[in-house]
């Protein structure tokens, strides 16, 4: 018996990491993606992504970040290539605090260490945050900050260097939903046969698959905004304030540094739908008001700080924010991987692994992941 043939659709932090595993575990391998890993359009593109522990109690994430992180760390290592900044993580809680307070026995179990501070405490450490309406907070000194499109561009090289396949081109759907097509059909006009395919295409994953995957999923627009840090003051630089998040009226959220992007700061609430493919992406003023009012809140040295960069991304968004891995109810050679709902650049690594891992034996994910899950809840 040869390898089995997969392939595998998306090459952003689910799709290049499960070719990456997939290849590793004895597969033929084929990785296609629309504009590569990376794009301005992908889920993955971008500068920087937060890596955490904290997800809140009953959940499977916890664990699957410090598997993720663990491997991280160990391919910056062989690759010698640095996508992981331990700046540390804080978490300020205002009001309802069940989600931090359940954060904290998932936080232990999974090994990631952290520190309940007091407000008092807070304000010792990071005088240029203003802690007005924090009640407490949580410290996560080991977490920190990944590099987006620079690894997902570095796992798609490692994965061709290793002997994996990477063609550009487009999907065309259509035929996707039924259980009978035996091949793809790409842009260039070919056909892609194989004996396993793996969708990992983000936010087109709902226009792919419209009956099974649709009703279930939304693609979102997202505002982030880096502001420019007051010359001769270092406060605000990386390594003086950690990467933040913000659990108030709204949750906002910020990263330091950015590679000299200055000063991240989004806002986590789900925006309006949006089209990857073809929605503008510009900012609006009423986003950059709103961004603008905050920064001057919450960071009083940063008022009237000049906007040095804005973007327009997207989530893909599952109704429960959880994960989608499951194979097609109508095609057990189909795996339908993604709905990374604004958290799963992190878990990339730990993610592709495990997704290879079941691929490669035909086993089913946790029930969690499965698509089944959408009927029990109609």
């Amino acid at each position: 018996m040869g390898k089995p043939h997969i392939a595998v659709i998306g090459a952003g932090a689910f799709g290049g990491w499960t070719a990456l595993y997939l290849l590793r575990g004895g597969a033929r391998v084929t990785l296609i993606d629309a504009w590569g890993p990376g794009n301005s359009r992908a889920s993955s593109g971008g500068e920087t992504r937060i890596i955490r522990g904290a997800y809140g109690p009953d959940q499977p994430y916890s664990k699957l970040a410090a598997r993720a992180l663990e491997l991280w760390k160990q391919h910056q290592s062989q690759w010698k290539q640095q996508f992981f900044f331990p700046t540390g993580v804080l978490w300020m809680v205002e009001g309802d605090d069940a989600f931090e307070r359940g954060s904290l026995p998932s936080l232990k179990d999974a090994g990631i260490p952290f520190e309940e501070l007091a407000v008092s405490e807070l304000s010792r450490r990071w005088p240029q945050i203003n802690f007005e309406n924090v009640e407490w907070g949580i410290y996560e000194p080991q977490s920190g900050y990944l590099l987006a499109r620079a690894s997902a561009q570095a796992v798609v090289e490692r994965f061709v260097s290793e002997g994996g396949e990477y063609r550009e081109a487009v999907v065309a759907g259509g035929e996707l939903e039924s259980g009978d097509w035996k091949s793809l059909t790409l842009s260039d006009g070919s056909a892609l046969a194989a004996d396993r395919y793996v969708f990992a295409c983000g936010p087109w994953l709902g226009s792919l698959f419209p009956r099974v995957v649709g009703p279930h999923f939304v693609s979102t627009r997202q505002e982030v905004f880096f502001f420019g840090t007051p010359v001769d003051d270092s406060r605000y630089d990386e390594g003086n304030v950690p990467v933040w998040a913000d659990h108030g009226d709204h949750f906002m959220y910020g990263i330091p540094g950015n590679q000299g992007r200055g000063f991240k700061v989004a806002d986590d609430t789900r925006g309006s739908a949006f089209d990857p493919t073809s929605g503008e992406r510009g900012v609006s003023e009423d986003g950059l008001t709103a961004a603008r009012r905050y920064l001057a809140y919450r960071f009083p040295g940063m008022k009237d700080a000049p906007v040095i960069e804005s973007r327009v991304c997207q989530y893909e968004n599952t109704t429960d924010h959880n994960f989608i891995i499951d194979r097609h109810p109508e095609n057990e050679n189909v795996w339908i991987v993604g709905g990374g709902s604004g958290h799963g650049f992190k878990h990339g690594p730990a993610l592709g692994e495990m997704v290879a891992q079941l691929v490669l034996t035909d086993t089913t994910a946790d029930a969690v992941y499965r698509l089944a899950r959408f009927s029990h809840k109609q």
